[in-house]
């Protein structure tokens, strides 16, 4: 079963954005969940980065997974960045991250955040995948291409 699916849509499909920092990347995935959500840009900026201090979220291969526990959420939710500029993450690696994924999960959402976690590690773990997310023409494409994958 693919969890990721059902967590990316079109206002949150982000491609060939540019950022300065993790700062202004965290900055902005705050405003649009608030946006979109109706959540509060500080509790989500403030729990990415709190996270983000514990040890980057960085896989390697240019892939980065921010998250964060919102208190009063009620389901997960996810919004993906294909950056234009790659960013420096800490990666353990040392390559900047191009695909970042940021997922936001309720408060107490242990296992269910693991295996999201998990589910989105195997994906950016494919190296094809990576290949066919970062040269999707379209949202409508890099939507449809998550949507696709099985593990």
């Amino acid at each position: 079963m693919n969890l990721i699916a059902p967590l990316v849509a079109p206002e949150t499909t982000l491609l060939d954005l540019s950022f300065s920092s993790k700062k202004k990347l965290f900055e902005h995935a705050a405003d649009l969940f608030a946006q979109t959500q109706g959540l509060k840009s500080s509790d989500i900026f403030s729990s990415l980065f709190e996270r983000e201090r514990l040890g980057s979220t960085a896989l390697g291969c240019g892939i980065a997974i921010p998250h964060g526990r919102i208190k009063g959420m009620k389901d997960a939710h996810g919004a993906i960045y294909r950056l234009k500029s790659p960013l420096e993450f800490d990666a353990p690696d040392n390559q900047p991250v191009s695909l970042c994924f940021v997922l936001l999960v309720p408060k107490d959402a242990n296992e269910r955040h693991l295996q999201i976690l998990g589910e989105l590690a195997q994906l950016f773990g494919d190296e094809a995948m990576r290949t066919q997310l970062m040269q999707a023409p379209s949202v409508e494409a890099f939507i449809a291409r998550i949507g696709s994958w099985s593990g």
